[in-house]
Parts: structure tokens; C-alpha cells; sequence
């Protein structure tokens, strides 16, 4: 019998493939990106002690991982979540450590391992930067009031999702997640990583938009700032459980791919121009009115869509600039008549995506919509469509089941939220949901009026299911 890793890897390549069938590469070109200045630094410019490596992905890779040992001690953080090749970042970091090197690790798929070393930096002064501060105290924002410690140039780096390690000289590592976004997505699959339910999550300095220093709801930050490390896997967030299997896979199979974060959404409606394909890798639930819009005209243009995990586009947030850039603060309330702007601008209100005001339930783009998170149980996926063009190849058939697939959140075809018509189901699988939320999780696929396919893996932990290991560190 295939294992469960077998089957979940050909269904995520007909994903890929589908990507390159019907999506619109032959549009005009689009317009140039957005780009955020950014001023110049005083002092060390972590200026590289040899030439940045560009390697294609049939290369060697090297060792990228932080061992249990050496973790903490340093944390960082960029003014970008993402940059153009050649552009500077500045990064920020804390550490007691008398100096620091930076190395960048293009991730992705080099002869089996994940990550290659691209670039290195001459070794730069440490600094123990001040404590976390309360940037807004009606908001609840925690913020690291530090100044830069080095600029970045990227000329060379190809595009591509980095972690940036930082190695101190009392032997201590973390990471800083950078993206390198191309110039023009036109051709290509684009692999969208979403940082704004990273930070949503992100407890450093006490506060997240689920719960404050004392565990509570009521004390949770309204808004959340990008100007801090992420508290989680030393300092990568969810990137290596949730997104870099599937990385690593798309270019094992050698998919012309591009590189962007969900912030990229907000920031240039262009983006996605061209796109064959777009892939949100993972847990993605943070959306604003402008990044839905960007994507759900991209399919409507016939890009196709591929969410890998559950519960995405759940949750409605709004942008503001903080002192470091645009597009630094991403504000929820959650509870809409707490927003200050309820009542006046409904449109922009933070709520839920199916809550009021201006109700717009995430199924009419995902096809599934959310149902529940029955803590951390995990139930076995069941197959509802064997013969489905996804699973050729696969021998899979009519109730098999892949254990422990579903979990612990999910999404589902429940009819009475707005559902594309018609909508294939090709896992069917009874979960342990409360009564009032669906007996089930669905695998979802269908086809907009433009030609674009849309694929909804309906389980949040697909990614991690599907890859070698749920953990970063090495062993």
C-alpha cells in the first residue's frame, strides 16, 4: 500500500501541475512592483566577506538547521518582509554575545537537503538592545525599540524564501525570515508566505492577538507590529513545519516559481500579474480586503489557487505604517464594535471575513468554508473520489483512509455559505467538531468561470503532514 507521504505528494504535484494548465501567462506584462525606500545606515554595512553563491536547485545544500543547544541567546528582526533582488534590508538584533555573523540560507530543494548557504557576512558588533515596550497602549502593541545593527545588500540572491542565522560568537543561533521576491511573477508559481498569521500568533513581549501577558482574551494586543522578532522556532515562526515541505517539493519538481509574502497583497496590486499558479503554503488566516481582492482577481484572470492547509481567509485585518515602514502594524479587534471605526467605515472594520459588518464568508474563494478546532485531535482523511485526476497514479480507492491527516482545524462544504457550483469533494473524513460545526472536513476543488482551479486542502497541518518532520532543529 503507498504510505500516506506517497499519495499526499502526488496530490500536491497535480496541485503544481494544474498551475502551468489553464492560468493566464500570456497577458501583458505587468506593471513594475511597488517598491518602500529605505534610509541608510550609519556604521557596519555586514558587508560580505566572499561573493553571494548563486546555485540552481540540482546543487548541493548545507547545514541550515539550529541544534537544541545553540538556540536563543540572539534574536532579530527586518524592516521588510520581503525585497527585490538587490535591494537592502536592515536588520535588527539583540544579543549579549560580543559579535554576530549573519548567514543566509536560500531554502527550497538542493540534492534532498532544504537549504543552501548563499551568503555570509564579515562579523558584526553585538548589542543587548532595550526590553520589549508598549508602542500603544490602546492597542496593546509590543514593540522592539532597537536600532539597526546591519544593512544587507541582496544584489545577486535569486529569488526565494531565505532564513537569515544569526550566529553569535558564544554560540548561540536564530533566525530571521527574509523574502526575495522577482521582478515579474508572469509564468510562473507563486509561493505566498503568510506572514500575517505569523505575527498574529507572535507572543514576543508578551502579547499576541489571542491573549495578553496573563493568558487572557480581554488583555490581547489589537494590533500587532512586524517591528519584533517572532517568539516561535527560533525566531522562523511557522515557516519550517508549515511551508517549507512544500517549498522544498516545488522545486524538486523544477516549477518555475516566484516568492512573495502575503504583505506583498497589500503593497502592490500587481503582484500576481501573470501568474500561472498561487500557492498559500500552510496556515493562512489573516487577510485584508486588499489581499483578497488581489487574489480573487488573479483567479478571476485564470490563476489558478491552491490552499494548503485550513481555516484561510478567515480573519479580516487592516494595515498602518509604524516608525520602521509601511505596512508594519496589522490591526484585528475581532470583535467588531470594539474597532474604532465601526459605525463609520464598516468596510474596514476587523472582524471575522463571515461576521458583519460586510459579511463576505471565505468559501466563495476557497470553496470550503471554516469548521471548527476540536483542540488537538487528529482523525484520519478519507478518500471520497478516488478516481479524481489528482489522485492519478496513486491507486488510492473509494473509503481508504490516511491516518492522521485531518487537524486539528478544518474547513468544509457547508451549503450555506456561498459555494462555487459545481465543487468536487475528494476527501470526505468525520471529525470530532462540537454539535453546533460540521461532522466533517472536506477536500475541496473546483473550477472558476475563467478557467482557474481552486484547491483547498480543508486540514491546517497538510503541510507538515506531507514532510519529512514537524520540527526544524537538528536531532
Amino acid at each position: 500500500m503507498l504510505t500516506r507521504r506517497h499519495v499526499l505528494f502526488a496530490a500536491i504535484a497535480g496541485v503544481f501541475l494544474v498551475s502551468g494548465c489553464t492560468g493566464n501567462s500570456s497577458g501583458p506584462h505587468p506593471a513594475r512592483r511597488a517598491t518602500h525606500s529605505t534610509s541608510k545606515v550609519s556604521g557596519s554595512t555586514g558587508s560580505s566577506s566572499h561573493p553571494p553563491v548563486v546555485a540552481p536547485a540540482d546543487q548541493a545544500g548545507s547545514p541550515w538547521q539550529i541544534s537544541a543547544t545553540a538556540s536563543g541567546g540572539v534574536a532579530g528582526f527586518a524592516d521588510r518582509t520581503s525585497v527585490l533582488p538587490g535591494q537592502s534590508v536592515r536588520i535588527f538584533v539583540s544579543t549579549t554575545a560580543a559579535t554576530f555573523v549573519v548567514h543566509a540560507f536560500r531554502m527550497g530543494w538542493y540534492r534532498g537537503v532544504e537549504g543552501r548557504l548563499t551568503w555570509t557576512s564579515n562579523p558584526v558588533a553585538g548589542k543587548q538592545q532595550p526590553a520589549a515596550v508598549e508602542s500603544a497602549k490602546a492597542t496593546r502593541t509590543m514593540t522592539a525599540p532597537w536600532t539597526p545593527s546591519l544593512t544587507i545588500a541582496t544584489t545577486g540572491w535569486e529569488p526565494g524564501h531565505y532564513l537569515l542565522r544569526l550566529d553569535t560568537s558564544s554560540h548561540h543561533a536564530s533566525f530571521v525570515p527574509l523574502t526575495v521576491r522577482a521582478a515579474s511573477a508572469a509564468g510562473t508559481v507563486v509561493l505566498i508566505s503568510p506572514v500575517t498569521t505569523w505575527q498574529a500568533y507572535n507572543l514576543w513581549g508578551c502579547c499576541n492577538l489571542y491573549e495578553g501577558g496573563d493568558g487572557a482574551f480581554a488583555s490581547r494586543s489589537r494590533a500587532v507590529s512586524f517591528d519584533r522578532p517572532y517568539a516561535s522556532n527560533d525566531g522562523s515562526s511557522e515557516f519550517i513545519d508549515r511551508e517549507l515541505p512544500v517549498l522544498a517539493e516545488a522545486e524538486r519538481l523544477h516549477l518555475p516559481l516566484d516568492f512573495i509574502t502575503d504583505v506583498d497583497l497589500e503593497a502592490d496590486p500587481h503582484v500576481l500579474d501573470g501568474a500561472r499558479g498561487v500557492i498559500s503554503m500552510g496556515h493562512d488566516e489573516y487577510w485584508s480586503p486588499t489581499m483578497r481582492a488581489v487574489v480573487t482577481a488573479a483567479r478571476d484572470a485564470g490563476t489558478n489557487l491552491a490552499f494548503l492547509g485550513a481555516n484561510s481567509v478567515f480573519r479580516r485585518i487592516r494595515f498602518a505604517s509604524t516608525s520602521v515602514g509601511p505596512d508594519r502594524l496589522e490591526i484585528d479587534y475581532k470583535i467588531a464594535s470594539e474597532d474604532p471605526l465601526y459605525g463609520h467605515d464598516n468596510s474596514a472594520v476587523t472582524a471575522d471575513w463571515p461576521a458583519a459588518p460586510g459579511a463576505a464568508p471565505e468559501s466563495s474563494l476557497l470553496g470550503a468554508q471554516y469548521g471548527c478546532f476540536p483542540g488537538r485531535t487528529r482523525v484520519d482523511g478519507v478518500i471520497a473520489d478516488p478516481a479524481n485526476w489528482l489522485f492519478a497514479g496513486t491507486h488510492v480507492t473509494m473509503g481508504e483512509h490516511l491516518t492522521g491527516l485531518v487537524g486539528p482545524e478544518t474547513d468544509a462544504v457547508q451549503l450555506g455559505y456561498p459555494t462555487p457550483r459545481p465543487i468536487e469533494v475528494l476527501m470526505h473524513s468525520p471529525t470530532q467538531c462540537p454539535h453546533n460545526s460540521p461532522s466533517h472536513a472536506d477536500v475541496t476543488y473546483y473550477v472558476a468561470r475563467s478557467g482557474a482551479g481552486v484547491f483547498d486542502a480543508g486540514t491546517i497541518d497538510w503541510t507538515c503532514i506531507v514532510g519529512s518532520s514537524c520540527h526544524g532543529r537538528a536531532s
